[in-house]
C-alpha cells in the first residue's frame, strides 16, 4: 500500500486545486497532469482497453502487483495485492482527468478502491465545470477502475 491513504491523496488534490485561481487555471492544471501521466505501452492501446462511455478515446489497463514487487512500499505483508493502472487518452483534458483518477487509485488494494468514496471530484468543483459528456466519461473511467478492483478482489 502507499504511504498516503486514499483520503490523504484526495485531500492533496483538493489543496492543489484550491491554490489555483479560476477555472481557466484549473483546466491548464488538468492538461499539465495529463502531460505527466506515464505513457501507456503501445500494445495496450487496443479496443479491448478502451473505456466505454467516454466521448474521447481513453485506454485503461490494470494489473495486480504483489506488494513485495511494488517499488513504492513494502509493508512486509506477503500476499497483499495492489492494482497498478496505466492510462492514456487522445484528448488533453480527458487525459488530465484520467491522470487524477490514476493518481488517487494507483497501487491501492482492491478493497481500498471499492470501499472508499471518491469525494475530490465534487470537492474541487470539477463535476459542475465539466460538460455532461466529460462528466459521464469520468464516471465511466471510475466504473472501469472499480470493475478491475472487483475482478482482482475475487482472485485474491
Amino acid at each position: 500500500m502507499m504511504d498516503t491513504t486514499l483520503e490523504q491523496a484526495q485531500q492533496e488534490i483538493v489543496d492543489e486545486f484550491a491554490m489555483l485561481g479560476d477555472w481557466q487555471d484549473r483546466y491548464e492544471q488538468l492538461i499539465e497532469l495529463g502531460k505527466e501521466l506515464p505513457l501507456i505501452a503501445p500494445e495496450h492501446k487496443t479496443d479491448e482497453n478502451l473505456v466505454r462511455g467516454c466521448q474521447s478515446r481513453v485506454w485503461l489497463t490494470a494489473e495486480p502487483v504483489s506488494l513485495l514487487d511494488c517499488a513504492r512500499s513494502d509493508t512486509g505483508s506477503s500476499g497483499t495485492t495492489v492494482i497498478h493502472f496505466t492510462a492514456d487518452s487522445d484528448a488533453m483534458i480527458t487525459k488530465g482527468l484520467v491522470a487524477l483518477l490514476v493518481r488517487v487509485l494507483n497501487d491501492r488494494t482492491p478493497e481500498e478502491i471499492l470501499g472508499t468514496p471518491l469525494t475530490f471530484i465534487d470537492r474541487i468543483g470539477l463535476r459542475e465545470h465539466l460538460s455532461p459528456n466529460r462528466s459521464n466519461g469520468v464516471v465511466a473511467m471510475l466504473d472501469q477502475m472499480k470493475r478491475y478492483a472487483l475482478v482482482y478482489s475475487a482472485k485474491t
